[in-house]
Protein backbone atom coordinates (compact mmCIF):
# COMPACT_ATOMS: atom_id res chain seq x y z
CA UNK A 1 0.00 0.00 0.00
CA UNK A 2 1.43 3.38 -1.04
CA UNK A 3 1.85 5.80 1.84
CA UNK A 4 0.87 9.45 1.69
CA UNK A 5 3.53 12.07 2.46
CA UNK A 6 2.03 15.44 3.28
CA UNK A 7 5.35 17.17 3.94
CA UNK A 8 5.99 20.22 1.72
CA UNK A 9 8.11 20.53 -1.41
CA UNK A 10 11.03 22.87 -0.63
CA UNK A 11 11.94 25.38 -3.35
CA UNK A 12 14.61 28.08 -3.32
CA UNK A 13 15.97 30.71 -5.67
CA UNK A 14 18.32 33.65 -5.43
CA UNK A 15 15.20 35.81 -5.28
CA UNK A 16 11.63 36.10 -6.50
CA UNK A 17 12.22 34.73 -10.00
CA UNK A 18 11.90 31.09 -8.99
CA UNK A 19 8.19 31.72 -8.52
CA UNK A 20 8.00 30.98 -12.26
CA UNK A 21 9.06 27.42 -11.37
CA UNK A 22 6.80 27.38 -8.31
CA UNK A 23 3.81 28.23 -10.51
CA UNK A 24 4.51 25.25 -12.77
CA UNK A 25 4.92 22.90 -9.80
CA UNK A 26 1.75 24.02 -8.06
CA UNK A 27 -0.24 23.92 -11.31
CA UNK A 28 0.89 20.36 -12.01
CA UNK A 29 0.49 19.17 -8.40
CA UNK A 30 -2.15 21.39 -6.75
CA UNK A 31 -2.58 19.11 -3.72
CA UNK A 32 1.10 19.29 -2.75
CA UNK A 33 2.15 21.91 -0.21
CA UNK A 34 5.26 24.04 -0.73
CA UNK A 35 7.75 26.26 1.06
CA UNK A 36 9.48 28.84 -1.14
CA UNK A 37 12.63 30.73 -0.15
CA UNK A 38 13.52 33.93 -1.97
CA UNK A 39 17.15 34.60 -1.00
CA UNK A 40 16.79 38.18 -2.21
CA UNK A 41 19.32 39.45 0.32
CA UNK A 42 22.04 37.74 -1.71
CA UNK A 43 20.63 38.25 -5.22
CA UNK A 44 21.86 37.99 -7.84
CA UNK A 45 23.84 34.77 -7.53
CA UNK A 46 25.21 35.21 -11.05
CA UNK A 47 27.92 37.64 -9.96
CA UNK A 48 29.23 35.47 -7.10
CA UNK A 49 32.02 32.89 -7.02
CA UNK A 50 31.21 29.15 -7.20
CA UNK A 51 32.28 28.80 -3.57
CA UNK A 52 29.89 31.55 -2.45
CA UNK A 53 27.05 30.03 -4.47
CA UNK A 54 27.57 26.58 -2.96
CA UNK A 55 27.57 28.03 0.56
CA UNK A 56 24.33 29.93 -0.09
CA UNK A 57 22.68 26.85 -1.58
CA UNK A 58 23.65 24.78 1.44
CA UNK A 59 22.24 27.46 3.77
CA UNK A 60 18.95 27.48 1.89
CA UNK A 61 18.73 23.69 1.80
CA UNK A 62 19.44 23.40 5.52
CA UNK A 63 16.66 25.86 6.28
CA UNK A 64 14.12 24.12 4.06
CA UNK A 65 14.95 20.77 5.64
CA UNK A 66 14.55 22.29 9.10
CA UNK A 67 11.00 23.22 8.05
CA UNK A 68 10.27 19.63 7.03
CA UNK A 69 10.78 19.68 3.25
CA UNK A 70 10.67 16.21 1.65
CA UNK A 71 12.41 17.23 -1.60
CA UNK A 72 14.48 20.25 -2.64
CA UNK A 73 13.95 22.09 -5.92
CA UNK A 74 16.80 24.41 -6.86
CA UNK A 75 14.76 26.91 -8.88
CA UNK A 76 17.84 28.84 -9.99
CA UNK A 77 20.00 28.16 -13.03
CA UNK A 78 23.15 29.65 -11.52
CA UNK A 79 22.71 27.65 -8.31
CA UNK A 80 22.12 24.43 -10.26
CA UNK A 81 25.08 24.82 -12.59
CA UNK A 82 27.44 25.65 -9.74
CA UNK A 83 26.15 23.63 -6.78
CA UNK A 84 23.87 20.74 -7.75
CA UNK A 85 26.66 18.15 -7.50
CA UNK A 86 27.66 19.40 -4.07
CA UNK A 87 24.07 19.34 -2.81
CA UNK A 88 23.41 15.81 -4.06
CA UNK A 89 26.61 14.59 -2.44
CA UNK A 90 25.73 16.28 0.87
CA UNK A 91 22.05 15.46 1.38
CA UNK A 92 20.00 12.27 1.24
CA UNK A 93 16.73 13.88 0.11
CA UNK A 94 16.06 14.16 -3.64
CA UNK A 95 17.49 17.32 -5.19
CA UNK A 96 15.95 18.70 -8.41
CA UNK A 97 17.86 21.26 -10.47
CA UNK A 98 17.16 23.52 -13.42
CA UNK A 99 19.34 23.98 -16.49
CA UNK A 100 18.95 26.14 -19.59
CA UNK A 101 16.92 24.21 -22.19
CA UNK A 102 19.74 24.10 -24.72
CA UNK A 103 19.12 20.50 -25.78
CA UNK A 104 15.53 20.91 -27.04
CA UNK A 105 16.33 24.27 -28.64
CA UNK A 106 19.31 22.80 -30.50
CA UNK A 107 17.31 19.77 -31.60
CA UNK A 108 14.49 21.88 -33.06
CA UNK A 109 16.44 24.82 -34.52
CA UNK A 110 16.14 24.98 -38.31
CA UNK A 111 18.39 28.02 -38.68
CA UNK A 112 21.13 26.32 -36.65
CA UNK A 113 21.29 29.46 -34.54
CA UNK A 114 19.99 29.75 -30.99
CA UNK A 115 20.33 32.46 -28.39
CA UNK A 116 20.71 32.15 -24.64
CA UNK A 117 20.02 34.93 -22.16
CA UNK A 118 21.53 34.03 -18.79
CA UNK A 119 23.48 35.31 -15.82
CA UNK A 120 27.26 35.48 -15.73
CA UNK A 121 27.37 32.66 -13.19
CA UNK A 122 25.47 30.31 -15.48
CA UNK A 123 27.37 31.22 -18.65
CA UNK A 124 30.74 30.75 -16.90
CA UNK A 125 29.88 27.42 -15.27
CA UNK A 126 31.43 24.11 -16.26
CA UNK A 127 28.03 22.44 -16.53
CA UNK A 128 26.86 25.04 -19.04
CA UNK A 129 30.08 24.69 -21.02
CA UNK A 130 29.71 20.91 -21.16
CA UNK A 131 26.06 21.11 -22.22
CA UNK A 132 26.79 23.69 -24.90
CA UNK A 133 29.69 21.66 -26.29
CA UNK A 134 27.57 18.54 -26.40
CA UNK A 135 24.50 19.91 -28.16
CA UNK A 136 25.57 22.98 -30.19
CA UNK A 137 28.70 21.89 -32.00
CA UNK A 138 27.25 22.42 -35.46
CA UNK A 139 25.40 25.69 -34.83
CA UNK A 140 25.75 29.26 -33.69
CA UNK A 141 25.13 29.82 -29.98
CA UNK A 142 24.70 33.50 -29.18
CA UNK A 143 25.33 33.98 -25.46
CA UNK A 144 24.24 37.21 -23.80
CA UNK A 145 24.61 38.05 -20.12
CA UNK A 146 21.40 39.64 -18.83
CA UNK A 147 23.31 42.08 -16.67
CA UNK A 148 21.01 44.19 -14.52
CA UNK A 149 17.83 42.24 -15.25
CA UNK A 150 17.57 40.31 -11.97
CA UNK A 151 17.77 43.38 -9.66
CA UNK A 152 15.09 45.12 -11.72
CA UNK A 153 12.76 42.11 -11.54
CA UNK A 154 13.43 41.83 -7.80
CA UNK A 155 12.20 45.41 -7.47
CA UNK A 156 9.10 44.72 -9.54
CA UNK A 157 10.47 46.96 -12.30
CA UNK A 158 9.43 44.74 -15.20
CA UNK A 159 7.57 46.98 -17.67
CA UNK A 160 9.67 50.16 -17.47
CA UNK A 161 11.29 51.95 -20.40
CA UNK A 162 14.68 51.06 -18.93
CA UNK A 163 13.81 47.35 -19.00
CA UNK A 164 12.62 47.58 -22.62
CA UNK A 165 15.80 49.40 -23.62
CA UNK A 166 17.99 46.78 -21.93
CA UNK A 167 16.19 43.91 -23.61
CA UNK A 168 16.36 45.57 -27.02
CA UNK A 169 20.11 45.94 -26.60
CA UNK A 170 20.54 42.33 -25.44
CA UNK A 171 18.49 40.99 -28.37
CA UNK A 172 20.38 42.89 -31.11
CA UNK A 173 23.13 40.28 -31.64
CA UNK A 174 20.57 37.49 -31.54
CA UNK A 175 18.35 39.10 -34.15
CA UNK A 176 21.43 39.78 -36.30
CA UNK A 177 22.38 36.09 -36.07
CA UNK A 178 18.83 35.10 -37.15
CA UNK A 179 18.18 32.86 -34.17
CA UNK A 180 14.97 30.86 -34.24
CA UNK A 181 15.06 29.83 -30.56
CA UNK A 182 15.78 31.92 -27.46
CA UNK A 183 16.64 29.95 -24.32
CA UNK A 184 15.99 31.69 -21.02
CA UNK A 185 18.77 30.68 -18.64
CA UNK A 186 17.46 32.28 -15.46
CA UNK A 187 14.24 31.55 -13.59
CA UNK A 188 13.58 35.30 -13.30
CA UNK A 189 13.41 35.76 -17.06
CA UNK A 190 10.05 34.09 -17.88
CA UNK A 191 8.43 37.23 -16.46
CA UNK A 192 10.01 39.10 -19.39
CA UNK A 193 8.48 36.90 -22.10
CA UNK A 194 5.69 39.39 -23.00
CA UNK A 195 8.31 42.10 -23.60
CA UNK A 196 10.65 39.76 -25.46
CA UNK A 197 7.87 38.70 -27.81
CA UNK A 198 7.36 42.34 -28.78
CA UNK A 199 11.08 42.81 -29.49
CA UNK A 200 11.93 39.56 -31.29
CA UNK A 201 10.68 38.47 -34.71
CA UNK A 202 7.47 36.45 -34.45
CA UNK A 203 9.33 33.40 -35.81
CA UNK A 204 11.57 33.16 -32.71
CA UNK A 205 10.36 30.64 -30.15
CA UNK A 206 11.16 31.27 -26.47
CA UNK A 207 11.95 28.31 -24.20
CA UNK A 208 12.23 28.15 -20.43
CA UNK A 209 12.62 25.10 -18.20
CA UNK A 210 9.74 25.56 -15.77
CA UNK A 211 7.36 22.86 -16.97
CA UNK A 212 10.20 20.36 -17.40
CA UNK A 213 11.31 20.95 -13.80
CA UNK A 214 7.74 20.49 -12.53
CA UNK A 215 7.38 17.22 -14.43
CA UNK A 216 10.70 15.96 -13.14
CA UNK A 217 9.74 16.88 -9.57
CA UNK A 218 6.47 14.97 -9.93
CA UNK A 219 8.25 11.93 -11.38
CA UNK A 220 10.84 11.84 -8.58
CA UNK A 221 8.19 12.23 -5.89
CA UNK A 222 6.22 9.38 -7.45
CA UNK A 223 9.24 7.10 -7.79
CA UNK A 224 10.33 7.83 -4.22
CA UNK A 225 6.90 7.26 -2.68
CA UNK A 226 6.72 10.88 -1.53
CA UNK A 227 3.49 12.03 -3.21
CA UNK A 228 0.65 13.26 -1.04
CA UNK A 229 -2.70 11.49 -1.20
CA UNK A 230 -4.52 14.66 -0.11
CA UNK A 231 -7.58 15.73 -2.09
CA UNK A 232 -7.61 19.32 -0.87
CA UNK A 233 -5.43 22.13 -2.18
CA UNK A 234 -1.99 22.41 -0.62
CA UNK A 235 -0.75 25.19 1.61
CA UNK A 236 2.06 27.46 0.43
CA UNK A 237 4.45 29.55 2.51
CA UNK A 238 6.73 32.07 0.80
CA UNK A 239 9.64 33.58 2.69
CA UNK A 240 12.01 36.34 1.67
CA UNK A 241 14.98 37.65 3.68
CA UNK A 242 14.65 41.11 2.17
CA UNK A 243 11.66 43.42 1.84
CA UNK A 244 10.49 41.83 -1.41
CA UNK A 245 7.17 40.44 -0.19
CA UNK A 246 5.36 43.02 -2.34
CA UNK A 247 7.14 41.77 -5.47
CA UNK A 248 6.39 38.17 -4.51
CA UNK A 249 2.70 38.95 -4.13
CA UNK A 250 2.73 40.87 -7.43
CA UNK A 251 4.30 37.98 -9.35
CA UNK A 252 2.23 35.24 -7.72
CA UNK A 253 -1.05 37.17 -7.80
CA UNK A 254 -4.07 34.93 -7.36
CA UNK A 255 -2.31 31.90 -8.87
CA UNK A 256 -2.97 29.67 -5.86
CA UNK A 257 -5.10 30.11 -2.72
CA UNK A 258 -3.74 29.22 0.71
CA UNK A 259 -0.54 31.21 0.05
CA UNK A 260 1.16 33.33 2.71
CA UNK A 261 4.05 35.78 2.36
CA UNK A 262 6.53 36.66 5.07
CA UNK A 263 9.84 38.47 5.40
CA UNK A 264 12.20 36.68 7.77
CA UNK A 265 15.88 35.87 8.28
CA UNK A 266 17.29 32.60 7.01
Amino acid sequence: MTMSDSRPIGIFDSGVGGTSIWKEITSLMPYESTIYLADSLHAPYGSKSPEEIRALCQKNTDYLLSLGAKIIVVACNTATTNAIGHLRATYEVPIIGIEPAIKPAAAQSENKAIGILATKGTLNSQLFADTSERFTRDMDLIEVEGKGLVPMIENGDIHSEKMVALLRDFMKPMIAAKIDYLVLGCSHYPYLIPLLKKILPASVKIIDSGLAVARQTKAVLQASGLRTKATTLGEHHMYTNLETTTTLELLVGNHMPNTSFESKSF
